[in-house]
């Protein structure tokens, strides 16, 4: 089984927020995937399902970004898995509008999500996807910005990015993350 990890922020007030774009990729890949992700159970919303012939769990953890990782260390404990077999799926403010970038391991720069999965699960030897949410103005607190909705033209953009995050999660669950890492981060997924 892979784990597919979007992180967000839970509730109706953070819908949609910069910071919840993890949440709005494994919404699409339930979408696309006919998976239900409605059980509540790991301190998270789940589905179990397939992407292809592989079984894969979509997880949106209920509990708030900063402590992602009690969710994710409880469902990596439950089906004694290695951190390969987990994919995060988070928004970030380092890489460029509307793109996206897989790593196969790293820091958790300053992504509280990430500090915190990689806290629980003690390594940072997991891969993660990140989208591009935009640069934090400087006039802008941290926070406040991550928490704030896009425009409507950003929105337009980050659909798409949305959507080519949902294609290479598919091609990471199908091919592994060294082929979906070649064909997913040369795209400029802005204009893609």
């Amino acid at each position: 089984m892979i784990v597919i990890a979007g992180l967000g922020n839970p509730g109706s007030k953070y819908s949609e927020t910069r910071h919840n774009v993890g949440f709005d990729v494994i919404d699409r890949l339930a979408h696309e995937n006919n998976i239900k992700v409605n059980r509540l159970r790991f301190k998270a919303l789940t589905g179990e399902g397939f992407i292809g012939t592989e079984k894969v769990l979509l997880v949106k953890p209920s509990t708030y970004m900063n402590n992602s990782g009690e969710s994710i260390r409880e469902i990596m404990d439950f089906y004694k898995l290695e951190p390969e077999k987990l994919l995060v799926v988070v928004d970030d403010i380092d890489i460029e509008f509307a793109t996206i970038k897989l790593k196969k391991k790293g820091s958790a720069g300053s992504h509280n999500g990430l500090k915190s999965i990689i806290y629980h699960l003690q390594t940072d030897n997991f891969p993660r996807l990140k989208v591009g949410i935009g640069k934090k103005p400087p006039y802008y607190d941290l926070a406040d910005f991550v928490l704030s909705r896009f425009s409507t033209d950003e929105r337009k953009l980050v659909d798409q990015a949305i959507r080519n995050a949902s294609e290479a999660v598919q091609e990471f669950v199908r091919s592994g993350i060294d082929k979906a890492m070649n064909e997913f981060n040369s795209r400029n997924t802005a204009q893609d």
